[in-house]
Formats: C-alpha cells, sequence, structure tokens
C-alpha cells in the first residue's frame, strides 16, 4: 500500500546545486495521494472544533482549502506582502537567505477562533513562525500546525514546538 511519501518526487539540485527539492505538484496530481494526504491531515483534529484553517502562501492555500472544504469551516490565507487587497497587519521574518514579510488581514479571525496552520513542508520555521504570531495578534487559539513533510535537520519543529505548538507532519526527510 502507498503512502504519502510515495507520491513526492525528489528533484536534485533545485533550485541550488546540493539540495534535494521535495515535490508535492506530484501528490497533489494524483487524486488518491491527495485524497489520502488530505484525510491524514484531517484524522488528528477528528472531533475538534475548528474555527478556521489557516494556509501559509502558497502551496498551504491548496491544502487548507481542500481541509476547510472537508470541516466545513472557512478558510483564511496569509499572504506575502503587498498580495492582500484590504487592511493588513504584518510579520517579518528570517529565511535563509534574506527576510520576508507576511501578511493577513486584519478582520480575518475574531479573538477566540480555534485555528489549524496547514502548509506543504515544515523546514527552518520562519515561515510557520510568522504566521502564528500573526494569528496569536488577532487573538486567535491555535490548535495546531500540520504539514505534509518535515525536514527535521532544519529544525522547524524545535522551533515551533518550544513555541507550544503541536506539531504533526505526514512523513519527514533525514539529511539534506
Amino acid at each position: 500500500m502507498k503512502t504519502v511519501q510515495d507520491y513526492i518526487r525528489t528533484i536534485v539540485d533545485f533550485p541550488h546545486e546540493g539540495i534535494l527539492f521535495r515535490d508535492v505538484t506530484t501528490l497533489f496530481a494524483d487524486p488518491k495521494g491527495f485524497r489520502m494526504a488530505i484525510d491524514q491531515m484531517l484524522h488528528p483534529y477528528a472531533g475538534e472544533q475548528i474555527d478556521k484553517v489557516v494556509g501559509l502562501e502558497a502551496r498551504g492555500f491548496i491544502l487548507g482549502g481542500a481541509i476547510a472544504h472537508q470541516l466545513g469551516t472557512g478558510f483564511v490565507p496569509i499572504r506575502k506582502k503587498g498580495k492582500l487587497p484590504a487592511a493588513t497587519i504584518s510579520q517579518q521574518y528570517t529565511l535563509e537567505y534574506g527576510e520576508a514579510v507576511m501578511e493577513l488581514h486584519d478582520d480575518a479571525i475574531t479573538a477566540g477562533e480555534r485555528i489549524l496552520l496547514v502548509d506543504d513542508l515544515l523546514a527552518t520555521g520562519g515561515t510557520a513562525e510568522a504566521g502564528i504570531s500573526l494569528i496569536e495578534r488577532l487573538g486567535g487559539e491555535i490548535l495546531g500546525c500540520s504539514f505534509i513533510i518535515d525536514l527535521p535537520d532544519l529544525g522547524g519543529r524545535a522551533k515551533l514546538e518550544k513555541l507550544g505548538m503541536p506539531v504533526r507532519a505526514l512523513c519527514a526527510y533525514e539529511g539534506l
């Protein structure tokens, strides 16, 4: 029987030499693989009241939309700076090659709402940490952070768990 990891392809030397890029587009393109990933991301939260699913740009939108649909709840995108049309709050974060800014509409989450944060990949945790900060600034209560892939050697899981976040990933790739 196939696992989620079986649907993910690895591309060598992308985007730079020495990088093993974990490509989830092959997972998304396969109906069985995509359904499996969504079901497994949802399973730990069965029976929980989730008010909104928040997806991190960009592949988190694909996952978040599907998960929100299954839960019958709303979906909220966290986007790169300048992409949202209404009033936003911003959070700067560090990337391995510089800095970036994520934004969230300032009315997207109401204080006390229970939030599930999703994305495809957890690496250093910088993007997820920025997302957590934005959600918490609006008063959202984060029930968990769900990812398809964890790259544990890059420390993202440890960073998020140190913040008190429950972290789940469907598969992990050790080493770089």
